[in-house]
Order: C-alpha cells, then sequence, then structure tokens
C-alpha cells in the first residue's frame, strides 16, 4: 500500500498500527507498544475500550447524522449533561478543538459588537499558545513559527505575555472582546498558568466587558482531575472550549457558554453539517458516563496522577537531564536539558509512544483509566532511554 498519496503535512514515525485495545498499540507485524499519547489526549478510556464499541454498533445501526434542521435527543442529551456538570448554560456542538475555537471567537466578537458597537472587536491571545491551524485560530495562537507561511491573518488581535499580570493591565481595553487563554499551554510546553493570573484575567473581563476564553481543547474532560480544567483554578470564564477526550477517539468538539454571551448569536450566525450528529453524541454522552458517573476521574486521575508525578520527581533526583516536571492531573510534561527527540525515539524503539510539547519537553498523556502496572512499565522504559 502506498504512502506517497497523503499530504506531507506530518512528520511520522515509521510505523503502521492496525489494532489497539486499553493502553496498547499493536503494528502490522504484531508488535505491542504501550500507549501514553492517546491519540495527543484523545483517547482517554484507552482504544477500542468496549462501552464505545458497543455504543458506536448500536447507534449506527438506527441513525447516523440527519442535519440540524431537526432536533434529536442524543444532542439534548449530551448537551444536558455538559451543563449541568459545569456553570454553564448553552452549548454549541462540532466536531473538533479548532472548530470549537472558531466558534468561540464569533460568538466572543459578535457579543461585543451588541454591547460596546462596532469597534469592540479585538481580542487578545497569549505568547507561546496553541489553539488551532484554521486561519481564526491561527491567528490567536502565539507561536509564530505556525503562522508566518499563512499572512495575513485576520485583524484586530493582540499578543500578551503569559502569566504576566502587568502586560495584561496595559493591553486591555474598552475595544477588548475577548481575552482566549489556555488554563495549560499544551504545545507550548505543558505550562500551567497560575491561579493569580486567572483570576486577574476573570476581573480584567468583567471591568472592560471583554468575554474570557477557556480553551480546554487538551486539558479538558478529566485530564486534570475535573471533568473541566477551569474547576481546578477556581475561576468560570465565560465560554470554554472542548473536544478530544470528549469523544473518546471518535470526532466531536463544543463551545459551551454562559447564557448572556450565548444569547448574542442567532439562526444563521454560525453553524456546521455534521456538529451534533447523533453517532457522535451518543458516543461522547457514554464516555462522560464513564469519566463521571464510574469516577474514573475523580478516583483513577487524581490517584494515578499522584503517582505519576511522584515517579518522574525520582527520576529528576537522579537524572541531571531532567531540569523540570510540571502539569496537572494526567497531563504531564518533563523539560529536558538533552536532545528530546533522542529520547522519545528510544522510547519508541522500546515500544513506548511519547512526543513532544515545544522544544524541550516530553509529554505523558496516558488513557485516564492507566493502571499502576503500565505507568511503572512505561516509566522503565523512559528511564532507559534517560
Amino acid at each position: 500500500m502506498s504512502k506517497s498519496y497523503l499530504m506531507n503535512t506530518y512528520g511520522r514515525f515509521d510505523v503502521t498500527f492496525e489494532k489497539g485495545e486499553g493502553t496498547k498499540l499493536y503494528d502490522k507485524e504484531g508488535n505491542e507498544y504501550l500507549d501514553f499519547v492517546s491519540g495527543v489526549a484523545v483517547n482517554c478510556l484507552g482504544h477500542c475500550n468496549p462501552v464505545i464499541v458497543n455504543t458506536i454498533k448500536e447507534q449506527s445501526s438506527k441513525l447516523m447524522h440527519i442535519s440540524n434542521y431537526y432536533w434529536n435527543e442524543n444532542a439534548m442529551k449530551l448537551t444536558e449533561i455538559l451543563c449541568k456538570n459545569s456553570d454553564f448554560d448553552k452549548v454549541f456542538m462540532c466536531n473538533s478543538g479548532t472548530e470549537a475555537i472558531e466558534a468561540g471567537l464569533k460568538l466572543a466578537r459578535k457579543y461585543g459588537s451588541i454591547h460596546g458597537g462596532e469597534e469592540k472587536k479585538e481580542i487578545i491571545y497569549m505568547e507561546n499558545s496553541f489553539h488551532g491551524r484554521t486561519m481564526g485560530a491561527l491567528s490567536v495562537t502565539g507561536q509564530p513559527k505556525y503562522q508566518e507561511s499563512f499572512r495575513p491573518l485576520i485583524g484586530d488581535v493582540k499578543s500578551v505575555k503569559f502569566n504576566d499580570q502587568e502586560d495584561i493591565k496595559i493591553k486591555i481595553s474598552k475595544n477588548t472582546a475577548a481575552v482566549i487563554v489556555e488554563p495549560i499551554q499544551g504545545e507550548g510546553g505543558i505550562i500551567p498558568a497560575k491561579k493569580e493570573y486567572l483570576k486577574l484575567l476573570r476581573e480584567l473581563c468583567d471591568e472592560n466587558g471583554a468575554v474570557l476564553i477557556f480553551d480546554e481543547v487538551q486539558c479538558g474532560m478529566g485530564r486534570t482531575g475535573k471533568l473541566f480544567a477551569y474547576e481546578k483554578f477556581g475561576v468560570v470564564p465565560d465560554i470554554v472550549c472542548i473536544a478530544k477526550a470528549l469523544g473518546g477517539g471518535f470526532p466531536i468538539g463544543a463551545m459551551v457558554a454562559k447564557e448572556n454571551v450565548a444569547a448574542s448569536f442567532v439562526p444563521g450566525d454560525h453553524g456546521n453539517t455534521y456538529g451534533g450528529n447523533p453517532l457522535a453524541c451518543a458516543v461522547a454522552t457514554s464516555v462522560l458516563g464513564e469519566l463521571i458517573d464510574k469516577k474514573i476521574i475523580e478516583v483513577n486521575v487524581n490517584e494515578k496522577s499522584g503517582y505519576l508525578f511522584d515517579k518522574l520527581k525520582k527520576l529528576k533526583e537522579k537524572y541531571h537531564i531532567i531540569s523540570d516536571v510540571r502539569g496537572m492531573g494526567l497531563l504531564v510534561g518533563v523539560e529536558i536539558k538533552s536532545d528530546i527527540k533522542k529520547i522519545i525515539n528510544t522510547c519508541f524503539e522500546n515500544k513506548l509512544l511519547l512526543i513532544t510539547a515545544g522544544a524541550n519537553v516530553i509529554r505523558f498523556l496516558p488513557p485516564l483509566n492507566v493502571s499502576f502496572e503500565e505507568i511503572d512499565k512505561a516509566l522503565s522504559i523512559f528511564e532507559k532511554a534517560l
């Protein structure tokens, strides 16, 4: 089978996977790999979780897609679960994290124009952030390497230094429609926001009539030890964008918002063809059932997080090429003073999958139902690579 027909948009490892089960992946030769990438924080219940597989089988035999000209019970059930387990009132369903970001940006600008006039459309974003690769999301991504080849981007955007209170105080104004921030910068190196900084953003947005947007595409849906990452910081934004783990491997995204902000959208303002389809919503409902009702977030994530951090910090004491261990829950970054690609490739050769986060950070993203034994095995391979 030829690889030549795929566009050259990814730097892939030289392996072709054919099957997955739990934390394990199997290539076409039958070799077993321990997966601590989880589809980049997507496969929160591991590969081919029986609950997800059975939901797909059952729902796909009933109804998969009808468009948003009609109601479907699965979408209504999913949005109710999201709102009842958060501080939000309304949900816009879509298919990916980038789509959720685009919806959030549009809603914030619409809200700004209604309540502050045509001049109120500026969006402030963080340096070192990552929000996606579509033109709107790319325009508020604070990493020039992703932007340079695609200018001009959308206008009326402004960057500020992440976690720098003085910089945001200077740059926010009455013309600011929104401030967008990742509670934990993912692609930028697994860097958590300071609680005091997020509290200040909330205060400044309130003072200036701006919308506060949290991008929880990677850090949300249980990965921090709470369903939504904002719960760990004690700051409630106006909009949260989610995706990845929401579908446990099935494509789905969502933007959740406060009632007063969500009311800015009217029919025709925004939409998509597949968003909220019965199949994706059924899968997401099943995933949330496992995460919330089976207490995977409440018990497993928090227990395994403490265990993983403790083990990694001991490795930091032992190996001086580790300069930092940081993150939250099962979103963990290990900062390395040496060549991280060499370490990741060595792990890959020894059948452990890890990826980078920024230039010098190795990212650990196991499934949220990972076992202690699987953590031990992964760290044993990682230590050998060190």
